[in-house]
């Protein structure tokens, strides 16, 4: 018998395990190992021994007991046998464990799929979590599953995989099975537990109508296979009964995940019940009757296979083995027509193994989702598969869904490699139906597609005729078949609104693409203003520019610049640090005048010498206001066009000539609403500048105003700021960077009697954005390579084949990302409304 003493060990272990928590407590005696009998009395009072044949355990080094079922203050250690089994002078470990909570995953509405290696993976479908142990009864795990996926539980089916076996699944079919399984888990938390159902008990309830099958084959039917009986082992579990194993090739299993009805899944395949309506039934052609074939196989839920199938005759039957359901068509003598002439009506099978989407192909598919896909072009492929199973009842996996994508989407805009081949037609379109527009491409020596220039007539005339002569060059990159950038050149109208100029489509940002596309440019809006470009200093650009637009001013784009620098001082200043420095660099260069500038290079300098340096080096006079000649109107950053590149993201997947004219079509709307808004304002100036002046006249009311000589006035405030109004000029720099009259010269019309709209820049007036957007863009019809009559033209004898690209590693980025560090707007007093500092500074 134990000690008193070892008794009272034991029984605080126990209480360790379940008052603190702990899933183990190891007990260490100097005893004798000897044979053990626990009683564990339950609350039904019912007594659990270990026979002698369950201590073969203790042979082991270190022997672990682990009671089925364990309460607190319910078990006792009572006693030990008389019967010696051998003497250990060693200590021996014994350790209790709790009874432990197990997560079951359960999962259901996927399909198996076998891999390489023979393993099986579970993919698609929904999953819950339940949490079990070994007091858990199976009619109460099968209920909270009937519960969870709203399914029949006399029809479910559970199984699960062994730890370390993925190529077997075992059958869960009563108590003992759902205890062993979690037993089996050991050190694991959660378990994947697999629900189906056995096809043969919904049978039963079906009727046998003629050429139809039960409403159960029209959901996707499951397959597990496993490559060959085996035998189950389980380490130190020599005595357990019998394991139940899947051992067949083929199961016909079906989801029943949403429900064991499938009506709700045969909806939209219902129509499809009689294209076969029986012998005799005539057809147009044989492709037309395979198509009514496959949807009558849908519509009632079997396999088929070709016995014959030729130009003259077809005979399919039933995939199932032994089943006599056949059907025999052929030609009708002397015409096209192709009749029904044998038709077996009845199935005997009790269903086909067939893999799940097996009688879904890509074209089938593609034809049901073509409608949908043109309505919604960003229509995913995990979305295309859950509605044909909703709506027909069979599972497709993405790799399915989405060449089903690719099938449709080519039926409704032609390939991608076409669009290449009608690029030149497409370009002769353009300039044809929009005369004075440029469109014009180039090709490599190998005739693959180099890069395309697009600028439409109405762009060119508006740019000329009433937008600011400033242009912004940007690139974006296109996520189609080919990859490419878009180079893109916009303005800005009177109502600060984007104008696009032109753009370009390229087979990568290059130096040599982005002179040529400026080469382009100039020859579309050649005018005699010099121009202001805000665009980077890197690719090239900053030469180009020099070389081509000789006369025009190169505005460094400040995100570019904010950009470089914060990348240049990551490695050696801190965040915090940085976001300082970054914040201090926007304000020197909206800075109107050379004293707010040095302050807030000094402010950097004040945090890193090298910083400072590298504001020196960096040319201020390209994109600093204190010392830029240009008129930027303060935009200063090339992504202002960033609707127009919104535009491009909702067209780049498209075949270049749908995206060109898809964003030919959104240019064409935009002018048109423009036109038409424009027409009903009232003022002078277009909304946003009207706004603006009324905003600066309140702040002018407060103003002193002090005569000078001539058209030179004193005006004092927060600040002391002398105006010219002949020259349009204020010591607070504000008018000569906007355009529009600042406070102070608002103060000095007032008291003079002039009109200060008098004095705003003309680019402003409602009469130049009318200009603006006075011309059209026509409809560009659609394009097909017309047939060659005459070979010696330039058109028959041009090839353009897809540019050869390779996808970059990585998900290539949708969009332009702000650097985070970058302030997202200018500086300006809260006092007297100028730009560059704030009120303390």
């Amino acid at each position: 018998m134990l000690k008193d003493s070892d008794k009272k060990e034991v029984e605080w272990c126990i209480v360790k395990i379940y008052e603190k928590g702990e899933s183990e407590v190891t007990l260490s005696n100097s005893i004798r190992r000897r044979r053990v009998r626990f009683e564990t009395i339950g609350r039904k009072h019912y007594k659990t021994e270990f026979s002698p044949s369950d201590w073969s355990f203790l042979q082991t080094p270190t022997p672990t007991i682990t009671p089925s079922i364990l309460h607190l203050s319910e078990v006792y250690l009572l006693g030990l046998c008389n019967e010696e089994f051998r003497m250990l002078n060693a200590r021996t470990h014994f350790t209790v464990m709790a009874t432990r909570k197990v997560i079951a995953i359960c999962q259901s509405g996927g399909e198996f799929v076998t891999d390489k290696d023979g393993s099986l993976s579970y993919n698609g479908g929904d999953a819950y979590a339940i949490d079990i142990d070994q007091q858990t009864s199976l009619s109460d795990f099968k209920s909270e599953i009937a519960e969870m996926f709203n399914c029949n539980v006399s029809t479910m089916i559970i199984k699960y995989f062994l730890p370390g076996n993925k190529k077997t699944l075992i059958t869960v079919s009563k108590d003992k099975d759902l205890q062993r399984m979690v037993s089996f888990l050991g050190d694991a938390n959660t378990v994947d537990v697999f629900v189906m159902s056995d096809e043969g008990a919904a049978r039963n309830n079906n009727s046998n109508m003629p050429g139809s099958r039960s409403s159960r084959t029209t959901v996707s039917e499951g397959v597990v296979p496993v490559v060959a009986p085996i035998d189950v082992i389980v380490d130190a579990v020599q005595c357990m009964d019998q394991v139940e194993v899947d051992v067949v090739n083929e199961v016909p299993v079906r989801s029943i995940c949403s429900g064991g009805n499938d009506d709700n899944h045969r909806k939209a395949a219902q129509q499809w019940e009689n294209t076969i309506t029986g012998v005799g039934q005539r057809f147009n052609s044989f492709s037309e009757f395979r198509e009514a074939l496959h949807k009558y196989s849908i519509a009632h839920g079997f396999a088929y296979k070709y016995k014959k199938n030729d130009s003259h005759r077809v005979t399919v039957k039933c995939k199932s083995q032994g089943c006599p359901w056949r059907i025999y068509a052929s030609r009708l003598s002397t015409t096209q027509l192709i009749c029904i002439k044998k038709m077996h009506y009845n199935h005997t099978c009790e269903g086909s193994a067939v893999k799940a989407g097996y009688r879904a192909t890509r074209g089938w598919v593609g034809s049901i989702i073509k409608e949908k896909l043109k309505d919604s072009p960003n229509y995913k492929p995990k979305d295309i598969a859950d509605d044909i199973k909703r709506e027909y009842g069979i599972q497709l996996n993405y790799s399915q869904a989405w060449r089903a994508k690719e099938i449709a989407r080519e039926q409704l805009q032609g390939s991608y490699k076409e669009a290449y081949t009608q690029l030149p037609f497409f370009c002769e379109k353009i300039k044809e139906t929009n005369p004075g527009s440029f469109a014009t491409f180039t090709t490599k020596e190998d005739s693959s597609f180099h890069r395309l220039f697009v600028s439409f007539h109405a762009s060119i005339s508006g740019f000329q005729l009433g937008c600011r002569p400033l242009i912004f060059l940007d690139r974006t990159p296109l996520n189609s078949k080919y990859q490419g950038e878009l180079l893109a050149a916009t303005s800005v109208d009177g109502n600060d609104g984007i104008f696009p100029v032109a753009f370009a489509v390229v087979d990568t940002e290059t130096e040599d693409n982005w002179h040529w596309f400026l080469q382009e440019l100039k020859l579309a809006i050649s005018t005699s203003e010099q121009i202001t470009f805000v665009a980077d200093f890197q690719n090239g650009l900053k030469k180009s520019l020099s070389d081509i637009f000789e006369k025009g001013y190169h505005s460094y784009c400040l995100r570019h610049l904010a950009e470089k620098l914060n990348k240049d001082l990551k490695g050696q200043f801190s965040h915090e640090a940085r976001r300082f420095m970054i914040n201090d660099f926007y304000a020197a260069a909206y800075a109107p005048k050379l004293e707010s500038f040095e302050r807030s290079i000094e402010n950097i300098k004040g945090i890193s010498p090298e910083a400072y340096d590298w504001v020196i080096q960096s040319e201020a006079e390209h994109w600093a206001n204190a010392f830029f000649n240009g008129a930027r109107y303060n935009l200063l950053s090339s992504n202002f066009g960033q609707q127009f590149y919104s535009w491009v993201s909702e067209a780049h997947e498209l075949p270049i000539t749908q995206m060109i004219d898809a964003l030919r079509g959104k240019m064409m709307e935009t002018i048109y609403t423009r036109r038409v808004e424009s027409n009903q304002w009232m003022t002078k100036l277009t909304p946003s500048k009207e706004e603006m002046l009324q905003k600066e006249t309140l702040v002018a009311h407060s103003l002193q105003v002090l005569f000078s000589q001539g058209s030179t006035f004193e005006v004092r405030g927060e600040s002391v700021d002398i105006v010219d109004i002949d020259n349009w000029d204020c010591s607070c720099k504000g008018w000569q960077l906007t355009g529009m009259p600042c406070c102070h010269a608002i103060a000095v019309f007032e008291c003079v009697g002039r009109s200060p709209y008098d004095y705003c820049s003309r680019y402003f007036t409602v009469e130049n954005y009318r200009l603006t957007y006075a011309e059209s863009i026509h409809p560009v019809p659609n394009v097909d390579r017309p047939p060659v009559q005459d070979e010696s033209t330039a058109l028959a004898l041009v090839t353009v084949t897809p540019p050869p690209t390779k996808r970059p590693p990585g998900r290539p980025k949708m969009k332009q990302v702000e650097s985070i560090d970058i302030i997202k707007r200018q500086l300006q007093c809260s006092k007297c409304k100028g730009l560059g500092h704030n009120r303390k500074t």
